[in-house]
């Protein structure tokens, strides 16, 4: 019998796979547990509906990824900062702090756990930063710590 799988099951196939397995084995296992459906014209609609949509889905985040590269790849955020005594920052600048400056100096939205720095900044003075917005789509930006 012909299933389509909908979980992992583990020596038999993966998740959205179509593959043939022993009839008992599917009527008694698989599709009385919702492991997996049968391989009928309609379920197979479905399921390259679902595997084009992905694709779709995977082709814009790559496209939208790319753009906010090339728009602050190499570029300076500015950020602002109290300190103390000798110059050391009261606290530090976080990620999440560079990635709300990015957004209001370049009107990117970036998620601060993609954002990568090399050291903790407690000083003023400029430092990288890289930015890991998809697989294989990075960029460099320079942070510039200033007295604010």
């Amino acid at each position: 019998m012909k299933v389509i799988f909908l979980q992992d099951v583990k020596g038999s196939g993966k998740k959205g796979e179509v593959k043939n397995v022993a009839d008992g084995y599917a009527r008694n296992m698989l599709l009385p547990k919702g492991l997996a459906i049968e391989a009928t014209a309609k379920n197979m609609s479905e399921l390259t509906g679902k595997q084009s949509s992905a694709a779709h889905k995977i082709d814009m985040e790559k496209q939208a990824a790319q753009e906010i590269a090339e728009k602050i790849n190499g570029k300076t955020i500015r950020t602002a900062a109290k300190a103390g005594n000798g110059g050391r920052l009261f606290g530090a600048v976080t990620a999440a702090q560079i990635a709300d400056c990015i957004t209001q100096q370049y009107q990117c939205k970036v998620d601060k756990k993609k954002i990568s720095l090399k050291t903790d900044i407690k000083n003023f003075g400029t430092y990288e930063a890289d930015i890991r917005l998809y697989n294989g789509i990075s960029a460099k930006v320079t942070v510039e710590v200033v007295e604010g």
